[in-house]
């Protein structure tokens, strides 16, 4: 995996490494005596190849050697032993150096330009100190020739860093541009994944938050598309008692006095479901909000509280608890309570007499399973991927009910970080889990007052 992180770091590092190599640049340029004796060809080498030919030819042809140095390279050049004596006459003038000793007790500028360095011989071991006088003029000119290719390299080096500079700032700048274009379309309802797609390729950081942004977006979409179905949803089925009171209440006005006798009921009987209908919607919407910090959820407690609701609707219904392992289930009981007992009123409206509904609590290592069984007709598989949908009712369901239980229950396992699970029993008979994992469940975000 390519990492923007070590892309970046890389980067960093071959800057540090080329102000290094800038900064020892600079400092050999301003070492002036070690730059020119190093690289001056007039100097660089003739100590070693002075040494070779005194020792070995004697001192005329060292004289020699340098006599014929100077006529080439216009330097000239003395010789001193270790007690400070000219070895050879050297090319220097006698006149010339009086003149610089009195320059130098006059502290006057000299048209050359003096620099000594030591020498010892690998062969004998003697140390010589040589003396090189070099003419400004001569010096300038070198110096015009020789500082080319060090400013060339140090052209180059900012050259190539900018150009990885600038590769870098537009690895990175781009892709951000492109999410904050895809933030400005999913804050206007016109995000398109694929707007994202070349960048969720990319195997560094940016590729992994596009990645994680095209399912934020994908999940959002489908929110706020389900938010927009849920409303539509929302206004049919509330229309339809709406229109039922107002047409009784019409026929209300023009009926006689036993003909009111009659409709009293109807009125009552649609205010009540209205009422119903109005309590399941606001239940719906209580799951998306805040419901405060996670507690530990006592199991028995619950089911026994489920038993005795049961028992109230259909008196006549027997319900099995079994509660295979005792686990710590941290989550909200209320809402798990509200969820569980709409699964428990879908099994009363299924089930027959005889058979009791199975209520039943199993646990593996990561995940606690609440099921309820009915022993009725069951569903068709094809409509078990709708039923958890608002208001969706199975065609052919003759039941009371508005298609909110099962809503409610599946938004009440996601908020537990679970899922609703909805099938038929091999035996016969409906089975729904809610499949909660062990773990504390995550809280919601809170939203800034």
């Amino acid at each position: 995996m390519r990492s923007l992180f070590w892309r970046i770091l890389a980067t960093f590092w071959s800057a540090i490494a080329l102000v290094a190599g800038l900064a020892m640049l600079l400092g050999h340029a301003l070492n002036q005596d070690s730059w020119i004796l190093n690289r001056h060809p007039g100097v660089s080498g003739l100590a070693e190849m002075w040494t070779r030919v005194y020792e070995r030819q004697g001192p005329i042809t060292a004289q020699f050697l340098l006599e014929r140095h100077r006529n080439r390279f216009g330097v000239d050049v003395q010789v001193l032993a270790e007690n400070g004596q000219p070895i050879i006459r050297g090319t220097f003038p006698p006149r010339a150096a009086a003149f610089e000793a009195r320059q130098a007790h006059r502290d006057g500028r000299l048209p050359w330009r003096r620099l000594t360095s030591d020498y010892t011989s690998p062969d004998s071991g003697n140390t010589y100190l040589f003396i090189y006088r070099i003419p400004n003029q001569e010096l300038q000119a070198w110096h015009r020739g020789s500082l080319f290719w060090p400013l060339s390299a140090i052209a180059i080096a900012l050259v190539v860093l900018t150009g990885f500079s600038l590769l870098l700032t537009l690895s990175i700048t781009r892709p951000l541009d492109r999410l904050r274009g895809a933030v400005h379309d999913l804050g206007q309802t016109t995000y398109q994944q694929n707007s994202l797609a070349r960048l969720a390729k990319r195997r560094d950081e940016l590729g992994v938050l596009a990645n994680d942004f095209n399912r934020m977006g994908a999940r959002l979409q489908s929110l706020i598309g389900s938010q927009r179905q849920l409303l539509r949803d929302v206004s049919h089925e509330l229309r339809s008692p709406l229109a039922r009171l107002r047409i009784a209440l019409a026929l209300a006005e023009r009926a006689t006095p036993a003909e009111r006798e009659v409709i009293w009921p109807r009125l009552a009987k649609e205010c009540d479901r209205l009422e119903a209908l109005i309590s399941e919607i606001l239940e719906l919407a209580r799951l998306d909000a805040e419901p405060g910090p996670p507690s530990p959820v006592d199991l028995r407690s619950m089911f026994m509280q489920l038993e005795d609701n049961a028992r109230i609707v259909s008196p006549n219904q027997r319900i099995e608890t079994q509660i295979e392992a005792e686990t710590q289930l941290q989550g909200w009981t209320d809402m798990l309570e509200r969820a569980l007992d709409n699964l428990l009123r879908n099994a009363l409206r299924f089930n027959p007499e005889g058979p009791p509904i199975e209520l039943r609590a199993s646990s593996d290592e990561q995940h606690l399973l609440l099921s309820i069984r009915d022993h009725g007709p069951g569903v068709d598989e094809a409509h078990l991927a709708q039923l958890s949908e608002p208001f969706f009712r199975a065609p052919g369901q003759t039941t009371a009910g508005h298609g909110l239980g099962l809503a409610i229950a599946r938004r009440a396992a996601e908020r537990h970080g679970g899922e609703l699970l909805l099938g038929n029993h091999p035996d016969g008979g409906f089975v729904a889990s809610l499949r909660l994992p062990l773990k504390t469940p995550p809280q919601p975000a809170r939203l800034p007052e």
